[in-house]
């Protein structure tokens, strides 16, 4: 599957957020489009947009969120592309990569920001219901500079399965693919000994624990019918 990252920001050489998710999507099988700098004065070229959409299954907007919506060329591509896309459209994925410099917790009733995030973004699940698209749960970046390092890794690895895995995974195909990258690209220094070990181990276990589980419900549910 091949995603393309629709990308807006005014500034990105200096945000650690973007620089994150560029580095952290450099292995996959993505495409990086950045409408700042493929469109400085905002006129889009739509043989490249359109072509861009043809040629990819799954499409993610990734914006800062600016006063509870996107960046002015997001929008710009919106209405100038969106038109004439149906067709490249329909089937496909789209997903949303929002970074906020607010905590997550605060998108809810009772919370500073009152609404969720979900119904920020009501206006992109209507688009992609309007073109037949699947609409994946938002993924949400929040204080990205005061997360610690094992946060940041447990982002990251979320992230590439955002980009890369298929639609709305179960959680035994995460492990499954943790545990094919963990094999492919050690993220653990030498130093740390059999700790990679240990954690496919972990995870191979609660694969197979999750695995057994299903099979039993499956069972139980056709006793009862």
């Amino acid at each position: 599957m091949k995603t393309l990252i629709i990308i807006s920001h005014p500034t990105i050489d200096t945000s650690l957020n973007q620089q994150f998710f560029k580095e952290a999507s450099a292995t996959l099988p993505i495409t990086w489009h950045h409408l700042e700098a493929c469109y400085p004065d905002g006129k889009v070229g739509l043989p490249t947009e359109l072509n861009l959409l043809k040629e990819h299954e799954r499409i993610i907007f990734q914006f800062p969120f600016y006063w509870y919506s996107a960046p002015a060329h997001l929008k710009m591509w919106q209405d100038q592309v969106l038109e004439s896309a149906e067709q490249y459209l329909k089937g496909k994925e789209l997903g949303i990569v929002l970074t906020t410099g607010v905590a997550t917790k605060e998108y809810q009733a009772g919370g500073k920001e009152e609404y969720t995030i979900s119904e920020f973004l009501r206006p992109y699940q209507r688009i992609a219901h309007k073109f037949q698209m699947s609409f994946l749960p938002p993924f949400v970046l929040s204080q990205f500079m005061y997360q610690t390092e094992s946060q940041r890794f447990e982002k990251l690895i979320a992230y590439q399965q955002y980009l890369s895995l298929a639609n709305k995974p179960s959680l035994v195909h995460r492990i499954a693919w943790f545990m094919e990258r963990l094999e492919q690209h050690p993220a653990i220094e030498q130093s740390a000994g059999n700790k990679q070990e240990m954690i496919v181990e972990m995870l191979e276990e609660a694969k197979e624990t999750i695995e057994d589980l299903t099979f039993t419900l499956q069972e139980l549910k056709g006793t009862s019918s």
